[in-house]
C-alpha cells in the first residue's frame, strides 16, 4: 500500500517535470511582435487570456514598431516604411528593455505575420541567447510566393532575406521553434495569387508554407490569418506550448474597475505610422448598447500631448465605449468599440486621412481577425455590407452606406455579436462611424 505522504510526494515530483518539460518551472517574459501595418494593440486580447490564467502581467509585454508597414524592396529606402534590418534593430532593443525589467536572461518570442520575419532575423544575427521559444503565427516563412521576379521583396520566398533565414537550416540551436498555420484558410498562404492581385500567378507556396522543419507545427482549421495569432484557439495554443498545460479559461476574466489607456497615431506620406499624435482631442462617452445613444456627460476628455498618449480613464467592464478623436488634418473619427472587460495600455488609436465618406458610411472593423461572405455573419442596419469579399476571409473591415440626414441608430452584427452606432448627419464635415470588434 502506498502511504498518503508517498503519494504527495510523487504528485509534486510529476508537477515538477511537468513544468520543466514547458519552461524549466518559472515563468519567462513573453514580448508579442505584431506584423505588417499593425500595432501592439492586437496583442490586448492575448494579453488578457494570459493574465486570466494566472501569467504575471509584469511578464507580458507588445511592442510598437515605428514604421510597421515593409518596404517594395527591402534594400531601397522608401519613406515611412521599415527594411527587415529597421525591425531587427528595434526588436532587439525591445528585448534587452523586457529582460531588463524582469531581470532575467532569456524570454519567449511570440509573433504576427511579419513579426515572424522580425523575430528569426533577431535570433539568426545576434538574438539567439537571449530566446528560449519562438511561437511564429501565420508567418510567411517561405514567403507569399517563391517567384523569380521582385527579389528584394521582403516575402519572397526565393529573395536574400528568406533564402538567408531558411538556408543552411530552418531553425536555430538552443530555440524552441513552434509555428500556428492555418489548414486552407490563410490568404498569404495559397497557391495562387488571388489576394495578393495576381490571380493568375502560381505562387509555389501552399497553406504549409508557414511552417518549419525542426520545429513543432501546429495546424489550426479554419482560423484566418489574422486569427493564428489573436484567436481563442490559437492563444489556447500558446498557453500549452508554454506552459505545458490547458487553459482553465479561454475567455478574459472581467476586473471590477479596468484601468485603460493607449496612443494615438496617424499615417505619413500614406503609410501608417505607430508614431504619436500630439493634440488629437480625445473624448469618450458610455453608449445604451441596444440604442447607441450616448449616456450622459462625456466620461472622460483629453487632449494628447507629444507622446500621443490617453488614459488611464476607470471604465465598466461590461459596457462599450464610443470614443471621438479630432486631429489637424484628419476627419472627425467615432468609434465605438465592443466592452473592455481588463484593463490595458494598448487600447491605440489609428486615424486615417479622408478617404470616400462623403456618401456616409458606417464601417465594421475586426482588428484581430478577417471578414468572409460564407463564413461570417455579418450585417449593417439589417443588411450585408457593400463590400463584403466572397471566398476566403481577406479583410478587415466591411461598410455600408447609410442615408445622410438625421442621426439614427444603427444595429452592427458579427457572427451574433451587436453594437449598436448612431450614424453621423454628414452635414458638411467629414466624419468616419466605425463599430470596432475585438475577438
Amino acid at each position: 500500500m502506498i502511504s498518503g505522504a508517498f503519494r504527495l510526494c510523487l504528485l509534486m515530483l510529476l508537477l515538477m517535470a511537468h513544468g520543466a518539460r514547458a519552461d524549466g518551472g518559472i515563468r519567462l517574459p513573453i514580448l508579442f511582435v505584431h506584423g505588417n501595418g499593425d500595432s501592439a494593440a492586437l496583442w490586448m486580447t492575448d494579453i488578457w487570456r494570459f493574465e486570466s490564467n494566472g501569467y504575471p502581467p509584469a511578464l507580458l509585454a507588445a511592442l510598437d514598431f515605428t514604421h510597421p508597414n515593409a518596404r517594395a524592396a527591402d534594400h531601397q529606402p522608401e519613406p515611412n516604411r521599415s527594411s527587415t534590418d529597421d525591425q531587427s534593430t528595434e526588436l532587439a532593443a525591445a528585448v534587452d528593455r523586457m529582460l531588463a525589467a524582469s531581470q532575467q536572461d532569456r524570454l519567449i518570442l511570440v509573433g504576427s505575420s511579419r513579426g515572424g520575419n522580425a523575430i528569426r532575423n533577431f535570433i539568426r544575427h545576434g538574438g539567439q541567447a537571449k530566446v528560449a521559444m519562438a511561437i511564429l503565427c501565420g508567418s510567411a516563412n517561405h514567403g507569399v510566393f517563391a517567384l523569380p521576379f521582385r527579389w528584394d521583396f521582403e516575402f519572397n520566398g526565393l529573395g536574400p532575406f528568406l533564402r538567408g533565414l531558411n538556408h543552411p537550416h530552418e531553425t536555430d540551436e538552443g530555440v524552441r521553434f513552434v509555428t500556428l498555420r492555418s489548414d486552407h484558410a490563410d490568404k498569404f498562404a495559397q497557391p495562387t495569387g488571388k489576394y495578393l492581385g495576381y490571380p493568375w500567378l502560381p505562387t509555389f507556396v501552399g497553406s504549409d508554407g508557414p511552417a518549419l522543419e525542426g520545429a513543432e507545427n501546429i495546424v489550426l482549421n479554419g482560423l484566418d490569418h489574422r486569427q493564428l495569432a489573436f484567436h481563442r484557439l490559437a492563444f489556447a495554443a500558446m498557453y500549452r506550448t508554454i506552459t505545458g498545460t490547458e487553459p482553465a479559461s479561454l475567455d478574459p476574466i472581467p476586473e471590477p474597475t479596468p484601468q485603460l489607456g493607449g496612443m494615438i497615431s496617424g499615417f505619413e506620406n500614406g503609410a501608417a505610422t505607430n508614431l504619436p499624435l500630439a493634440g488629437v482631442r480625445l473624448t469618450i462617452y458610455q453608449i445604451d448598447p441596444a440604442s447607441g445613444a450616448r449616456l450622459g456627460a462625456p466620461a472622460w476628455r483629453q487632449r494628447t500631448g507629444a507622446d500621443g498618449k490617453w488614459g488611464p480613464f476607470p471604465a465598466r467592464p461590461d459596457v462599450p465605449y464610443e470614443f471621438d478623436a479630432e486631429a489637424e488634418g484628419y476627419p472627425a473619427t467615432r468609434i465605438t468599440h465592443t466592452p473592455f472587460p481588463r484593463s490595458s495600455s494598448l487600447v491605440h488609436i489609428r486615424l486615417a486621412p479622408a478617404g470616400n465618406e462623403a456618401e456616409g458610411r458606417v464601417t465594421l472593423v475586426r482588428p484581430q481577425g478577417y471578414l468572409g461572405r460564407g463564413r461570417d455573419i455579418v450585417t449593417i442596419d439589417g443588411r450585408l455590407p457593400d463590400d463584403l469579399p466572397d471566398g476566403l476571409p481577406a479583410t478587415e473591415h466591411a461598410s455600408l452606406v447609410i442615408s445622410a440626414g438625421t442621426p439614427r441608430p444603427v444595429p452592427v452584427v458579427l457572427n451574433g455579436r451587436l453594437l449598436t452606432v448612431m450614424s453621423a448627419p454628414f452635414s458638411g464635415a467629414v466624419e468616419r462611424v466605425i463599430a470596432e470588434f475585438d475577438d
